[in-house]
């Protein structure tokens, strides 16, 4: 994803080399919030989508998590810095209001927070990041209405997302992540946290892996 050539702020050039909007990635996120019927996961959500929206005005082209810490420990603040530790602080207290156990409290942190980070992951070609959340979500709805949110906000934009007509952004992306998080979150125990957390790390690890490879191929 790149902008525009002298488009405005909130438009992007898709990998196909069509312009698309970045409309649905606040629109998703004020949905996926407004129907959480959670405090905590709501916050999460709010805070999650004001840190890709950041990215999104600001970003730069680094990737990978060490990328942006190097940066860091040189005084430069990126803009995946701000994400990084933006939302995994607004991760956290939201585990921390969810669980009771300091344990469970942490858990639930990182599965917000990594949550969010996979759907942004896979945000790299129309629907993905919607219907990683549909599959995400899916699960949860056996265990309460938290999960409802994210995957209405996901299925009404998916269609426009697979027409090419609009993207959900970092904005977008991180906020439903962080949502359908904070529903796997609520909706499990310390078994199920566990099991979560661990995926979820494995997934951010490939992920690391695969920026690094990118970043720096061999041959």
């Amino acid at each position: 994803m790149r902008r525009s050539a002298g488009g405005p702020r909130w438009t992007r050039t898709n990998h196909a080399g069509r312009s698309v909007d970045l409309h649905s990635g606040p629109a998703t996120a004020l949905g996926a919030a407004a129907g959480s019927a959670s405090g905590p996961v709501a916050f999460a959500v709010l805070a999650a989508a004001a840190c890709g929206a950041y990215d999104d005005v600001k970003g730069d082209h680094r990737r990978g998590f060490r990328a942006h810490l190097a940066a860091l420990r040189d005084g430069e603040v990126t803009s995946g810095a701000v994400k990084l530790l933006g939302i995994g602080a607004a991760s956290l207290a939201a585990g921390a209001l969810l669980k009771e156990r300091p344990v469970d409290k942490f858990l639930a942190g990182v599965v917000i927070a990594g949550s969010a980070h996979l759907v942004n992951l896979v945000d790299v070609r129309p629907g993905r990041a919607g219907l990683t959340v549909l599959a995400l979500g899916a699960p949860g709805l056996l265990r309460g209405p938290l999960a409802a949110a994210p995957m209405g906000a996901a299925s009404a934009v998916l269609g426009e997302d697979l027409g090419e007509r609009t993207m959900l952004g970092d904005a977008g992306a991180h906020a439903l992540g962080a949502a359908v998080g904070g529903a796997i979150a609520a909706g499990n125990g310390r078994f199920g946290l566990v099991a979560h957390a661990a995926g979820l790390v494995a997934a951010a690890a490939w992920g690391e892996w695969d920026a690094t490879s990118r970043a720096h191929p061999s041959g």
